[in-house]
C-alpha cells in the first residue's frame, strides 16, 4: 500500500493520511482482514509525527473502516460495507471539492446535502 503526501497542500496531512488508505480500501487493493502499516514505520517513511498518522487512523476508525487495537494496529474491517463506506466517502469528498471550487461557501454546500435528505 502507497501512502503518499503533499506537505504544500492545505489538506491536514491526517486527512491526506486517511485518505490514501480509504482509496486503497475503495478500490479493493487493501482486503479487509489485512493490517494497514503500523503508525511508527508509516511515521518514519513520510517523516511525519506519529501523532498525525494516529489522527489519521483515528479518523478510518470514527468512519468504521479499520479497527484499532493495542499491540495489534489497524485493521481493515470485514466486509463489503467498508468498501462501500470509503468510496461513499470519496464521493462525497470529490463532491466538496467541486462545490467549493465552483465557489460555494460552507454553508450552501451543507444546504444542498440539507435539501437532499428532506427530499
Amino acid at each position: 500500500m502507497l501512502f503518499r503526501i503533499d506537505t504544500t497542500s492545505s489538506v491536514p496531512l491526517a486527512d491526506q493520511i486517511a485518505a490514501c488508505a480509504r482509496r486503497a480500501v475503495a478500490d479493493g487493493s487493501v482486503r479487509p482482514g489485512e493490517r494497514l502499516p503500523a503508525a511508527r514505520m508509516l511515521a518514519d517513511s513520510l517523516g511525519v509525527n506519529v501523532h498525525t498518522v494516529l489522527r489519521g487512523y483515528q479518523r478510518l476508525r470514527e468512519e468504521g473502516l479499520i479497527e484499532l487495537r493495542r499491540g495489534r494496529g489497524a485493521t481493515v474491517v470485514d466486509g463489503a460495507v467498508a468498501q462501500a463506506r470509503a468510496q461513499l466517502g470519496e464521493r462525497v469528498r470529490a463532491f466538496v471539492a467541486d462545490a467549493l471550487e465552483l465557489g460555494l461557501s460552507e454553508d450552501e454546500v451543507r444546504s444542498l446535502v440539507d435539501s437532499e435528505l428532506r427530499a
